[in-house]
């Protein structure tokens, strides 16, 4: 059996009947659980919450979206003016999923969430438009397939499934270590081109803490369990960054392993990280300090952060670093005039002279009133 055949399998008898082993101990927000069904509760799979990201207004792509659990919580915190679509292989658990979509979109006050079959490593397939292509050409000649071929360039290129730079907000809960080890690579880029320059992901996932062995990752008991395609906790992060990610952070790692298979912990973690912005870097004068406690800090773009040092940043790093994930390590200065803007990217650790931020805004000082505090 292979180990996509066998991931379909397990998750399929998943979507009808409760498998504990599938299941990591996870406290979610319960008050977003009320809303829910009990069978799409029971029938998920999961080691995280990434749903706690979520922000009012998003649109949020859930990868291998399962039973639709997160999908339906994200619904409640995007509010009327934000959407939620879920990708999903298994029709088992599409047909789940969709199963509760009047019922939810009732208790919502509208229909915001979608449910869409592709695979998350080639999210501008749409299986369900090739299904139906192939109904219509079957393929069984040589000629016919370089036909398919070229549809599906075409169908990727000009229709994907999900379109490039459109999403807010991508969350994942332990599906990724499902994908082949040379199909990673490639979700990660996929995700990247997804989300909206500015835009974040939230993925919890099982890691290892050591390489796991060929005789591990053959077993498709253990991979469709979600344990031997797990990459190694500090590769798995690496990823994201050689994507072109920034400000990638491990916001829970669990002290206690979900399993310790030969010596091997496997554990929960939930990651995040920021698409930047894509635009010019403009020079206006913006500055930042480095709060500490660490001697000098570097970002994943190789700009070198002493503490205490005013520092030159371009504005798009400015916005990063006072008003992103950065934002309580920093304080940022605004020029109290600004200057005429110029494309500049400066140099690492390029100090800005006081002279030229007296006198301006402060964001993220954490003064107090009075003298001395």
């Amino acid at each position: 059996m292979t180990i996509e055949n066998s991931v379909l399998e397990r998750y399929s008898e998943g979507a009808k009947q409760r498998e504990e082993s599938l299941c990591c101990p996870v406290d979610y927000d319960q008050s977003l659980l009320r809303l829910l069904p009990r069978e799409i509760i029971e029938k998920d799979y999961g080691c995280g919450d990434p749903s706690r990201f979520v922000r009012e207004g998003d649109t949020v792509l859930d990868l291998g979206s399962g039973s639709g659990k997160i999908c339906y919580m994200a619904a409640q915190l995007v509010g009327d003016h934000g959407r939620v679509i879920g990708v999903d292989m298994n029709d088992d658990m599409l047909a789940l999923a969709r199963k509760y979509q009047p019922e939810m979109a009732e208790k919502l006050g509208s229909d915001r969430v979608r449910f869409v079959k592709g695979q998350i490593q080639d999210l501008a397939l749409d299986i369900d438009a090739m299904d139906a292509r192939l109904a219509e050409h079957p393929v069984s000649r040589a000629e016919e397939m370089s036909t398919f071929q070229s549809w599906l360039a075409e169908q990727r290129r000009n229709r994907p499934l999900i379109e490039d730079d459109s999403i807010d907000l991508v969350v994942s809960n332990c599906v990724l270590n499902l994908v082949k080890d040379g199909d990673k690579e490639q979700l990660i880029r996929e995700i990247f081109r997804v989300v909206k320059p500015g835009g974040r992901v939230a993925i919890s996932d099982i890691v290892s803490d050591e390489p796991v062995p060929d005789h591990l990752k053959n077993d498709p008991l253990l991979w469709s369990g979600c344990i031997s395609g797990a990459l190694q906790e500090n590769i798995f992060l690496q990823a994201f960054v050689d994507v072109g990610f920034v400000a990638v952070d491990i916001d829970k790692w669990e002290a206690e392993p979900w399993q310790v298979v030969e010596g091997i912990e496997f554990r929960a973690v939930t990651i995040t990280a920021v698409k930047p912005e894509g635009v010019e870097c403009i020079d206006r004068g913006d500055t930042v300090i480095y709060r500490g406690p660490f001697k000098e800090v570097f970002d994943d773009e190789g700009h070198v952060y002493p503490r205490g040092e005013r520092i030159a940043v371009c504005e798009r790093s400015f916005r990063l670093l006072t008003k992103g994930p950065y934002a309580d390590q920093f304080i940022g200065i605004r020029p109290a005039v600004p200057m005429e803007p110029k494309n500049w990217c400066a140099a690492p650790g390029t100090r800005r002279s006081p002279a030229e931020t007296k006198g301006g805004r402060h964001s993220g000082s954490h003064t107090q009133t009075g003298c001395c505090g």
